[in-house]
């Protein structure tokens, strides 16, 4: 049995009519099944959140900031929008800024043909500058919107895999830099 940790799981999309609650059910739905034991979670949906666009401060802010300083590991789950990744997304990530350090990040992506792995290669460098750790395995989800039931409920069988691959690599990472942090702490 591993030490209890916290991941993070972030809805990046705030857009109307926006699948990211159905892609984020169907990753916790994976967790549920493959979840390591004191594993807690934490879903952030965006679209909740009270985030001014100028970075300015305020809002909600502080307590994304909280969030994320207390989790060990970070999901991102994120649409391609335009061949990017959401604007309100980039905004959260900026407002944070010092609790990403040190921490490691996954992505869920979605989008058409791509899968949404060009808004993925887009965020790794915006998390490298950040000094965030980015794990290789993502989940792809191409064409996402035509896996959905009548219910809204995303099936993806063939990306099962990579979600528990993704999984145990941001475990290994979460442990071993939650103890990197508490041996030294991270300087930027």
């Amino acid at each position: 049995m591993t030490a209890p940790w916290t991941l993070a799981v972030i809805i990046g999309s705030v857009r109307e009519g926006r699948i990211g609650h159905s892609v984020a059910r169907w990753f916790v739905d994976q967790l549920q099944g493959d979840a390591p034991d004191g594993m807690r979670l934490d879903v952030i949906d965006l679209a909740s959140l009270d985030l001014p666009e100028d970075l300015s401060g305020g809002g909600d802010t502080d307590a994304l900031s909280e969030r994320i300083e207390r989790s060990d590991a970070v999901v991102i789950i994120t649409p391609e929008y335009n061949r990017g990744y959401p604007g309100l997304l980039k905004n959260a990530i900026d407002a944070v800024t010092s609790p990403w350090a040190a921490k490691p990040i996954g992505f869920v992506a979605y989008g058409g043909v791509s899968g949404g792995l060009r808004a993925v290669e887009q965020l790794r460098p915006v998390f490298a500058e950040l000094h965030a750790v980015t794990v290789q395995a993502v989940v792809a989800l191409p064409y996402a919107w035509d896996s959905l039931d009548a219910d809204g409920a995303l099936r993806a069988p063939r990306a099962e895999s990579a979600a528990a691959t993704m999984l145990r690599q941001l475990q290994w990472w979460a442990h071993a830099l939650r103890h990197a942090r508490t041996a030294s702490p991270y300087l930027t």
